[in-house]
């Protein structure tokens, strides 16, 4: 079309724009002019009269002027509207009034009337190609555009409209709501429609994104909404929730991915402001850990229940200074009265953990530091079991010596029988902690043991949704693969309420619902994408675009996860947390058992440690020889196959 041969004249440099913009309206001045003493004399016998040219040659010169300072050359045209319109005016009035009394005072024989008319002639004249030239740049930008379809016609719905027409990559093409007194409404522009009308709205408006804008919708509604958009081929996107905007964390005119917690088939329980705050207002709390997933969310929370001092331990420098950097920018919005201290250290130097607790009189832990990829732990056993089991040991034995006051460990549904060492490792934190707290009455200890987080680093749905970003596949291990799944949020709201039930050395284990198949997460997450998936080896459906391929469990991996020892996991105050009455080990018969793990740990003997996990009540049960990558590459150098027997 010919919207689209239009870049070359919006890509002219400023001075060429403006001559050619200076050029055109001295033209439109000229014909302006003549038609309005043309209307008036009705021929073309004022042409041989001097006067005419005289008031003409006064009259175009100085219009130019009048409107350059009006601003009418610095207004881009593409983006000008009713301001542009009211600067014309204003400079047509001006340059009839130009025109009137350069008549008056050198009787120049122009007719009176012809001013009036030449006023509103070069109105006209005038704005006729500015605003030519915008609609032939709306319409070329509109090819550019994705267009949506706006689910919510309220206040959000009607906010997200005016922002989309001011941006280069979406363009409103229609309302849906579930109101019925708004259908058949026009509202900013576009009819409003009921939701059963979306299968036709999106074959005949081409649409090709359907975006929820409606911020105070229960879980409950977005998710009937979500499947009811499911079939259709259409990408789905949202604006940030109520809370969200009213907090000043989002604004309505940002366009998010589908919220991971509307992915779930369950509603979060809102937190107990009082058992949120119970261990953390007004004291000092350190967060291990900090800047990983679970912990750095651990951080927000605690921040926004005003402790005296936040202590964030993290061995990875990157990650301490990026939490630190939020952290600082989330306090100063909140009143700039907590400490946050960014302290870079490993939960394994013990002379360094008994002097930060000691010395900054820590009063509450949230001991979330561990390595949590289970193929990563299994190629890796000394180190995951060094930082998960022997940081947490170090961790609370140093907490006892300085009085902290409360200890809560961050565990896992994988140390539920676990077939891998990861499982095993926090398994066995879990029994230190359990011990422990048996020893001592100063330092209430506490697990809480949930499953997957929806937005960690290792979650399922960020790499789905890289995967389809760039074209597939998806890869799934297996095609009955099960997991328990929770909201980043909601899992360390409940942490820190957990916290504040323990009582000395209780077990919590978060209520997750109901497991969630992952090959059904993958699908879902494909169809709101706007694509079609289908599973590699079987036909392909018409229309599919996402591939999901099989991959296997891998090493150490469970097809089921678990979240509990036993099945006589009893109620607590919060109906999302339970907790479990978990068989512990008096400190004197593990600490000797530990010591062994320690010492074959340091001599790097692979199948000892399995069998000293296995002898420990973790439940530990090996599935094959271990994955350890210096213990297999050991086992190669040293076979006689390799030539050096």
């Amino acid at each position: 079309m010919f919207y689209r041969n239009l870049e070359p004249l919006f890509s002219l440099p400023l001075p060429v724009k403006q001559a050619v913009k200076l050029a055109v309206d001295a033209a439109a001045i000229v014909l302006a002019y003549m038609a309005a003493l043309f209307l008036r004399v009705e021929s073309f016998a004022f042409l041989p009269l001097p006067g005419i040219w005289i008031a003409l040659a006064i009259t175009l010169p100085l219009s130019l002027v009048a409107f350059s300072r009006l601003g009418l050359y610095r207004a881009v045209i593409r983006f000008s509207g009713l301001e542009m319109l009211r600067i014309l005016s204003l400079g047509a009035a001006l340059s009839a009034a130009l025109l009137l009394g350069l008549t008056l005072a050198f009787s120049l024989g122009l007719p009176r009337s012809v001013p009036f008319i030449y006023a509103f002639l070069l109105i006209g004249v005038m704005s006729g190609p500015r605003l030519l030239l915008r609609t032939m740049f709306l319409q070329r930008q509109a090819l550019q555009k994705s267009r949506v379809i706006i689910y919510g016609a309220g206040a959000g719905g009607r906010q997200v409209v005016m922002s989309l027409h001011q941006a280069a990559d979406y363009l409103p093409v229609s309302f849906v709501d579930d109101d019925p007194a708004l259908h058949g409404r026009h509202i900013n522009g576009l009819d409003v429609h009921p939701p059963a009308s979306l299968p036709d709205l999106v074959r005949n408006t081409r649409a090709k994104m359907v975006l929820l804008a409606i911020p105070s919708a229960s879980l409950t509604q977005r998710k009937r909404i979500l499947s009811s958009l499911e079939p259709l081929k259409v990408r789905v996107k949202t604006i940030p929730g109520m809370m969200d905007i009213v907090s000043g964390r989002a604004s309505v005119s940002e366009i998010q991915q589908v919220a991971p917690d509307d992915l779930l088939e369950r509603d979060p329980v809102p937190a107990d402001p009082q058992l949120l705050s119970a261990n953390i207002t007004g004291c000092t709390v350190m967060v291990t850990g900090a800047g990983g997933s679970i912990g750095s969310e651990l951080c927000r929370q605690i921040l926004r229940q005003r402790p005296h001092r936040l202590l964030l331990v993290e061995q990875s420098e990157f990650a301490l200074y990026a939490i630190e950097r939020e952290l600082q920018t989330l306090e100063a919005k909140l009143g700039g009265e907590v400490a946050i201290i960014p302290l870079l250290t490993s939960v394994q130097h013990e002379s360094r953990m008994n002097t930060i607790l000691s010395r900054l009189e820590v009063d509450t832990v949230f001991h979330a530091a561990a390595y949590k990829h289970v193929p990563l732990v299994e190629q890796n056993v000394v180190e995951g079991l060094r930082n998960n089991t022997f940081g947490t040991l170090t961790m609370a034995r140093a907490a006892i010596r300085s009085g902290v006051k409360t200890f809560t460990l961050v565990s896992t549904d994988k140390a539920v029988r676990p077939p891998n060492i990861m499982g095993a490792s926090k398994r066995l934190a879990e029994l230190v902690c359990q011990s422990l707290a048996c020893t001592q009455n100063t330092t209430t200890f506490s697990m809480v043991r949930f499953g997957n987080v929806l937005e960690s680093s290792g979650s399922v749905v960020p790499l789905f949704r890289r995967q389809i970003a760039a074209g597939g596949p998806v890869t799934v291990t297996d095609r009955e693969v099960t997991r328990y799944f929770m909201t980043i949020t909601e899992a360390s709201e409940l942490v820190l309420q957990a916290s504040a039930l323990a009582k000395g050395g209780e077990v919590f284990v978060l209520d997750m619902g109901e497991p969630v198949r992952v090959l059904d997460l993958a699908k879902r997450i494909i169809r709101l994408s706007g694509l079609k998936p289908f599973i590699a080896g079987e036909e392909r459906p018409e229309g599919g675009d996402i591939e999901i391929v099989f991959t296997g469990l891998r090493h150490g991996e469970k097809q089921f996860e678990e979240l509990l020892v036993s099945a006589n996991a009893r109620p607590t105050g919060h109906p999302r947390i339970l907790s479990e009455p978990v068989m512990s080990v008096p400190w004197d018969e593990l600490e000797p058992a530990m010591e062994r793990l320690r010492e074959a740990c340091a001599a790097y003997e692979i199948t000892r440690i399995a069998r000293i996990l296995a002898e420990l009540p973790t439940g530990y049960t090996a599935q094959a020889e271990p994955a350890d990558l210096i213990w297999q590459l050991s086992r190669e150098l040293e076979s006689p196959a390799t030539g050096t027997g």
